[in-house]
């Protein structure tokens, strides 16, 4: 009888590890980018190697068993149960260990009251409301509407808050996700390290305008955001004569 080697399922998962795991990092866009996206990296490492050994114990099972018209009990195997068992608790050890390190890092989970005091990062609040975001860089007295402008390069700090319902703030090409919350703020932390132009969602259900409820994002040189804040400035004096500059306006740079 012509016997079936199993192995031969093998090469399209052996394929999409190699290019997973081996693939070339890609440039970051944000320290918090870079923590998260290194973090995934590092559980391919055990999740892909994982797969292929329960997959390639499958097809065995199924090509070696399946016309066996007289099974027999599996037999207890001690050694073989202490392996595995040692073998898992050394995985989930690894997976939580690499977890912790990255979810506990300041500028993946920013605590709430941290002081920026004596740096030179930028304080920003965002505010959700039903159904657009506003900006408001307390340091500069400038405020805006669906347009957050930022200094690559620089450390930033986000005071984020709801008006009304529940919102989130979710910026993926930089790794941001929180929770805008009515009556309460939460602050998160990240490191801008490139230019680029973004896009900012709401990623929590709030209305009927939840879909439209975008934002743009652009990181630019730290120049180029001075003279953003001073053209701001006069187009709030401009605009408004005597009225406050913290009235909202449509950034552009």
């Amino acid at each position: 009888m012509r016997r079936t080697r199993p192995w031969g399922f093998l090469p399209i998962p052996l394929m999409v590890a190699v290019v997973s795991v081996f693939a070339p990092a890609a440039e970051y866009n944000s320290a918090t980018e870079r923590l998260l996206r290194s973090l995934h990296h590092e559980l391919l490492w055990v999740a892909v190697p994982l797969a292929i050994i329960v997959e390639a114990a499958l097809f065995y099972a199924m090509i070696k068993f399946h016309d066996n018209d007289d099974p027999k009990p599996t037999k207890q195997n001690r050694r073989l149960e202490i392996t595995w068992t040692i073998a898992v608790a050394i995985v989930l050890l690894f997976v939580g260990a690499s977890s912790y390190m990255v979810l506990t890092s300041p500028m993946v989970s920013t605590q709430p009251g941290q002081s920026h005091a004596g740096s030179d990062a930028v304080d920003v609040h965002i505010v959700g409301q039903n159904w657009f975001w506003r900006f408001e860089y307390p340091d500069s007295n400038v405020t805006t509407t669906n347009t957050l402008v930022l200094p690559a390069n620089r450390t930033v700090f986000f005071t984020i808050s709801s008006k009304d319902v529940v919102h989130s703030v979710h910026i993926p090409a930089l790794g941001i996700k929180e929770d805008a919350f009515p009556g309460r703020t939460n602050t998160y932390r990240t490191h801008l390290t490139d230019t680029g132009t973004y896009r900012l969602y709401c990623a929590e259900f709030c209305g009927t305008g939840h879909s439209k409820m975008l934002a743009t994002v652009k990181v630019v040189s730290p120049e180029r955001y001075q003279q953003w804040l001073r053209k701001q400035k006069r187009d709030a004096s401009g605009s408004s004569g005597n009225a406050s500059s913290k009235n909202a306006t449509t950034g552009s740079v």
